[in-house]
């Protein structure tokens, strides 16, 4: 096993505390010594008749396999593509767009942006648009699902149900298994609708186990840069006998249903991310090992900025089921992007929500649709840790938090 290269920034002394895994992971040394192999030494393009070329796609088929064995299903039923954000497109477009008669989209308010906004896209469309309510912990019940169904089933519709598997933001885990039995419930129920359940399931795999089979789900989104994979690969769950649209056409490839030159290098890359996954997901030790480590990170924090403020910080969502990896802590009366400048001075990186809205000086989407007021939502952080977390990262960024919101709340009190 290769020694981890240092989290030292080009030109930067300072040795990174990075919390920031939801946004994306380091690269495992294993997935970068495949992807230099293909780069240096197999870049043929995989759809090339001679041995060469066969060579690139016999790796690909290889991580094909790889991937379909983490999550349960065979490898005829990915379609490889360059990520969360064009899996979901692909999804929800490609069930939608081209069918006539009424078509429903049925999801949440706090899903990513590579949904809600495909959402949006849609309801210009023509596309019925339902959102389902979210209680205060950013949790979804099976019933909301189930009202909503009989809403909207009827002779001739054509009906998605996309549910994220795990929150960004708040690590919140939903019932997905409940959901697929709803959606089955409503196709039992004889009228001739087509139904399909999606779930983008980016936060979840390689985290957790996901089994397609054991759910029941339809489709459902992958992305390897979640699970110390490479950037620009990414996967959709197709399960037999489901048709969608090409969105992206021009070529042949994932047999007539993502058109373009394969990312070869991501994909092997992608391919030995998932075994890696595989081996961890089944390893329970470790998942609470790190599981305690995010606890006691939450704790020392709350114990320590409530000693220094009297004003007791924050953990949206704490009570329900979440992913091991993910806390999101509100700092009433502070400014989330104060905040992580600060953090960002003193080495630790983390987030204010989706790395995609970074930038953004409005306050979560996702937290003011769970009904989080606003002095907590503008306040709030999301730390997220990752297979490589230490102890030590842990340790050093509890001292270091506090010591950055009492410094913030003596001097940048928010609405000041």
């Amino acid at each position: 096993m290769k020694v981890w290269p240092t989290r030292k920034a080009y030109n930067s002394p300072v040795d990174w505390i990075y919390l920031d895994n939801n946004a994306t992971t380091q690269p495992a040394p294993q997935v970068v010594d495949a992807m230099h192999e293909m780069a240096a030494e197999l870049w043929a393009n995989p759809s090339s008749v001679h041995r060469f070329g066969q060579m690139a796609r016999q790796r690909i088929e290889l991580a094909r396999a790889s991937i379909a064995k983490l999550i349960g299903c065979r490898d005829r039923e990915l379609i490889l593509t360059s990520g969360g954000t064009e899996s979901n497109n692909l999804a929800l477009r490609g069930a939608l767009l081209k069918h006539e008669g009424r078509r429903v989209l049925i999801t949440t308010p706090i899903e990513h942006s590579a949904i809600r906004e495909p959402a949006d896209d849609l309801k210009e469309a023509g596309v019925e648009v339902i959102t389902l309510p979210v209680d205060i912990t950013g949790y979804v019940e099976p019933d909301a699902l189930r009202d909503a169904l009989l809403s909207c089933v009827e002779d001739g519709a054509s009906v998605l149900v996309s549910i994220q598997w795990a929150n960004n933001e708040t690590g919140v885990i939903l019932p997905i298994a409940e959901f697929a039995k709803v959606v089955q419930e409503s196709r039992d129920t004889g009228v001739k609708a087509r139904i399909l359940f999606h779930s983008d399931a980016t936060q979840a795999v390689g985290k957790m186990p996901v089994d397609v089979k054991e759910t029941g789900v339809d489709l459902l989104t992958l992305s390897a840069h979640k699970f110390h994979g490479p950037k620009g690969a990414g996967a959709l769950f197709v399960r037999t006998g489901v048709r969608l649209h090409a969105q992206q056409i021009g070529g042949p490839q994932e047999r007539e249903r993502r058109a373009g030159t394969e990312n070869t290098i991501g994909i092997v890359g992608m391919g030995v991310a998932a075994e890696l996954a595989e081996h961890f997901v089944a390893d329970t030790d470790a998942i609470e090992r790190l599981r305690g480590m995010r606890d006691r990170f939450e704790c020392t924090i709350m114990e320590r900025v409530g000693d220094m403020l009297g004003d007791a910080a924050i953990v949206n969502s704490r009570g329900r089921q979440r992913v091991w990896n993910t806390t999101n802590v509100g700092f009433p009366r502070l400014e989330a992007e104060a905040i992580l400048l600060g953090l960002s001075e003193r080495g630790v990186c983390a987030s204010a929500g989706a790395a995609c809205s970074s930038g953004s000086l409005e306050p979560s989407p996702v937290l003011l649709a769970m009904g989080i007021a606003e002095p907590v939502a503008h306040g709030s952080v999301r730390f997220s840790l990752s297979r490589f977390t230490t102890d030590d990262d842990i340790d050093r960024a509890a001292a270091l938090v506090p010591d950055v919101i009492h410094r913030l709340g003596k001097t940048l009190p928010m609405g000041t």
